[in-house]
């Protein structure tokens, strides 16, 4: 096993205590994979509250009690699914972060066992694509009701859960590259060409659509698909990922605010910032960058950057959810700032001991005893304990899988 950087000793104050750390990591991603087999990978999911076949036909399809039953089971403090007839499930973008979290626990340990967790992990997810589309896509396993008339039903594409499968399959190729992994991430960069709408704005800049049937503009959205755009291009020499990548990302720079920030989305009602997706932004531009070799868009990736890591953690590592307030403090906050911070490492290694607090304060204080991690935190009494998959578990193996493996 390799030990911790110097540079991370350092930052935290660890003399000789390195292993205990990355023991104290590794028995937490031991206790969650072992809560995910005991499970059979199932979990539930934040927005499955149209699942509830006991309710759902009193909505009698209208957008708002829809709504309402959706945003009712996802904001109760307590899991009402099991007594609504929600059943656990296997969610395609938490398999997806699984394994990519198996790839990295197995290139950190050299424990086939891992390696063999995220084969399993990207078959299923081979098995359970989209069906109609020009390539590669994976969807919800139920419908979703959003804000205003945004309605997507189950086993419609986006490109937040192709994108992510997608960089989890060009993971494996890097490791594997005679597996026919380049090939899925091919197919899902087609399937964002030809099925995907991208709505053309000035200064040659496009914004890619969340899915097939919308025609919804959103930051997080468009440019995560970029990013799978432009990795995938890395591998391929393909112009026309790099040329579409290169668009969606000028669009997103040319939306971000003066003090380094990005709303959600610019229509008037998606005018808030949160934690994770300014995070997913960040990892895209990123991508983009090191993808392509374009360095116009630097000045935008690290004023971003700054803003998130000064905006978005109290002093304790507590993850914030909005620039604005802390709470909910969010399982998926969590995850993902690990995720990004790690993913900084490069360019700013004093991120790492930020990612370390917040990991360590995620552990102590939205782990469960029997392995798996809380929805949300709503106060230091009140928590909703619903395991969630890929918003908790699957994002949590992950984060954590690469924090292990840095150190």
């Amino acid at each position: 096993m390799t030990t911790m950087t110097a540079s991370a000793g350092k930052q935290l104050g660890v003399q000789g205590g390195s292993n205990a750390l990355r023991d104290q990591l590794y028995q937490s991603i031991r206790r969650l994979s072992d809560w995910l087999e005991a499970n059979d990978y199932r979990g539930y999911d934040p927005f499955d509250g149209l699942n509830a076949r006991f309710l759902r036909p009193l909505t009698f399809n209208n957008t708002f009690m829809r709504t309402a039953l959706q945003q009712g089971v996802r904001r109760f403090p307590l899991n009402l699914r099991p007594l609504l007839g929600i059943a656990k499930s296997r969610s395609t973008k938490g398999m997806g972060f699984l394994a990519r979290g198996f790839l990295r626990l197995h290139e950190a340990t050299g424990d086939a066992a891992w390696r063999d967790k995220a084969e399993s992990a990207l078959q299923w997810l081979l098995e359970n694509q989209c069906k109609g589309y020009s390539g590669a896509c994976w969807g919800n396993h139920f419908d979703y009701q959003a804000r205003g008339d945004f309605y997507l039903p189950e086993g419609v594409p986006t490109v937040v859960w192709t994108s992510l499968i997608g960089h989890a399959f060009l993971d494996a190729c890097a490791r594997s590259p005679q597996d026919g992994y380049l090939q899925v991430a091919v197919s899902a960069c087609e399937h964002t060409l030809r099925d995907v709408k991208s709505f053309p704005h000035e200064k040659n800049s496009v914004c890619i659509a969340y899915t097939p049937i919308h025609s919804s503009e959103v930051h997080n959205a468009n440019t995560l698909a970029a990013s799978l755009l432009a990795r995938t291009y890395s591998f391929t020499g393909n112009e026309s990922y790099r040329g579409l990548a290169e668009k969606a990302i000028r669009y997103t720079a040319r939306h971000q605010r003066l003090d380094g920030s990005w709303y959600y989305g610019e229509a008037l009602y998606r005018h808030w910032i949160d934690n994770f997706h300014t995070a997913y932004v960040l990892d895209s531009f990123k991508h983009y960058t090191e993808s392509t070799g374009d360095r116009r868009f630097e000045q935008n990736l690290m004023s971003g950057y700054k803003y998130w890591k000064n905006t978005f953690f109290l002093p304790d590592g507590t993850p914030k959810y909005y620039n604005h307030k802390t709470l909910p403090i969010d399982i998926q906050c969590c995850s993902q700032a690990i995720d990004t911070l790690v993913f900084f490492y490069d360019r700013d290694p004093d991120g790492l001991g930020l990612a370390l607090k917040v990991a360590k304060w995620t552990i102590e204080q939205m782990q469960d005893r029997t392995g798996y991690f809380y929805y949300r935190r709503y106060s230091r009494w009140l928590v909703n304990k619903t395991p969630t998959l890929h918003w908790g578990q699957a994002t949590m193996l992950c984060a954590l899988a690469g924090l292990y493996k840095l150190l």
